[in-house]
């Protein structure tokens, strides 16, 4: 230790020796403690900085006491090196390996690395997706790794169209398996070459690597076909049979537990698109779909869905100004659309605006969802949101006078309410088609208004398990 004392004063029992020198010469006194070391030195404001020990063998000897490399991590330093020199080797030599081995198209595609070049007599396409695994497509990396896509597009056979819309049209096609024979269903959305526009944007997003979500449909890859002449633009996704959520509901009854797990998911999807971080925490850009109605909404399976058409979907990246929004126009479609949309009154200078307009398009899904659940009591024919006050395509006017001007909404009745679940559900839906676009809960909000449901449905089961035990009827 190192200290301010008085040289006539004992130190340890012990006078200090030489202590009127201008450098600390270390001594070996005998001490109660033991064998103590002891300098002094009064000429320099710092004259104890440099510790002097003499050495019987080497003469004196320095010990900067303050840069002083401690001994512990001197004897550290021969393993750190070698864990270091082990590692370096280890790295050369997993990348020796990866050199030498064939890259998949996958891998290819997950480094952005152009996968085709132009080549006369023959299509282009061009394949990109920063996303791509063998865990986010349908497509065994045995049989894709067995397609060369420097010169040849996916195997895919066009079976019959699905669906159509006012970019593309929606076909279910057999992606056919090289080596084998065998094929698996997926979907094909094919834009024709005046649409380049919508299909550039919808690709856009899918190829977002954080746009991947259970409650998302599944990107497989984008292409380019045909000749300059008849130009396609092809987008290639899973492919779900049961169909979109209007026409399984016009077919189908719904549970009480189906309705909340397939409305939960549909939400969790809305959710996903709208958080600025992934489930993992990572940054991500937030994405407003502003087209969410039942048509754009695939069934996977009898509780779960899947958000798809993003032809209008906006990325809502801070980079972009109030002036790049104004650019994007009135979009969506007018049964859907929010009334600051109809009014042509969003705030382009808050980014939560869109995502305001997409909450009360949701609030209208599960509106039509709720309108065919049996827990509801007495279940009517499947109708649109505002069917029996407007045409079954309304324009933007008719809307504009039924919504913004009349303030309607699709009819509650009390019947829904005598559910504990349902009435939470018919509360949420009314807090999201809210006019006042600020008064709405965000996608978060509502999916925490699930858990709740999940709850209350949990609780109320226990609350009827116990009634029948103290019954004898259970």
């Amino acid at each position: 230790m190192s200290l301010c004392h008085h040289p006539h004063l004992p130190l340890e029992n012990i006078l200090l020796p030489s202590y009127n020198t201008a450098r600390c010469v270390m001594q070996a006194m005998s001490a109660d403690s033991g064998l103590l070391y002891i300098c002094g030195c009064v000429e320099e404001q710092e004259c104890n900085d440099k510790l002097i020990f003499y050495n019987q063998s080497n003469g004196y000897s320095l010990l900067h006491s303050r840069e002083a490399v401690p001994v512990a991590a001197i004897s550290l330093l021969p393993p750190l090196l070698l864990a270091l020199t082990v590692t370096g080797l280890f790295y050369l030599y997993r990348t020796h390996r990866l050199r030498k081995r064939p890259e998949s198209w996958l891998e290819r595609a997950a480094h952005n690395v152009p996968l085709q070049s132009r080549r006369p007599g023959h299509d282009f396409c061009r394949l990109s997706s920063s996303l791509m695994s063998a865990s986010q497509c349908n497509i065994s990396t045995a049989r894709a790794n067995s397609i060369n896509h420097n010169t040849e597009l996916l195997p895919i056979e066009l079976d019959h169209r699905v669906g159509k819309g006012r970019f593309a049209e929606v076909w279910r096609a057999k992606l056919k398996h090289t080596e084998s024979g065998h094929y698996e269903m997926v979907a094909v959305k094919i834009f024709p070459a005046q649409e380049y526009s919508s299909w550039k944007n919808e690709s856009g997003v899918f190829t977002d690597a954080n746009l991947k979500h259970d409650n998302v449909l599944q990107f497989i890859t984008m292409e380019e076909r045909g000749s300059c002449l008849h130009k396609e633009y092809w987008i290639i996704t899973a492919y779900h049979a049961r169909g979109n959520l209007k026409d399984y509901l016009s077919r189908h009854l719904l549970s009480w537990t189906s309705l909340l797990d397939m409305a939960g998911s549909i939400v969790s999807g809305v959710a996903h698109l709208h958080s600025d971080y992934t489930p993992c925490g990572a940054p991500k850009v937030a994405i407003a779909h502003r087209d969410i109605k039942s048509s754009n909404i695939l069934v996977k399976s009898d509780s779960e869905c899947a958000l798809c058409d993003f032809g209008i979907a906006l990325r809502l990246d801070p980079a972009l100004t109030a002036d790049d929004f104004a650019n994007s126009g009135q979009v969506g479609t007018a049964r859907y659309m929010a009334p600051e949309v109809l009014e042509s009154r969003v705030n382009l200078e808050d980014m939560e605006s869109f995502k305001q307009m997409d909450v009360y398009s949701l609030a209208l899904v599960l509106w039509e969802m709720v309108s065919r659940c049996e827990a509801i009591g007495e279940v009517r024919n499947y109708e649109l949101p505002f069917g029996s006050m407007v045409r079954e395509r309304p324009c933007v006017e008719t809307m504009r006078d039924v919504v913004l001007h009349g303030r309607g909404r699709p009819d509650i009745p009390d019947s829904w309410r005598r559910h504990p679940g349902l009435d939470i559900l018919c509360d949420t839906i009314i807090e999201c088609w809210d006019h006042d676009p600020e008064a709405r809960l965000t996608a978060h909000c509502v999916a925490e208004r699930f858990i709740i449901m999940r709850q209350t449905d949990c609780e109320d089961g226990s609350r009827n398990t116990n009634s029948l035990f103290n019954s004898g009827q259970y």
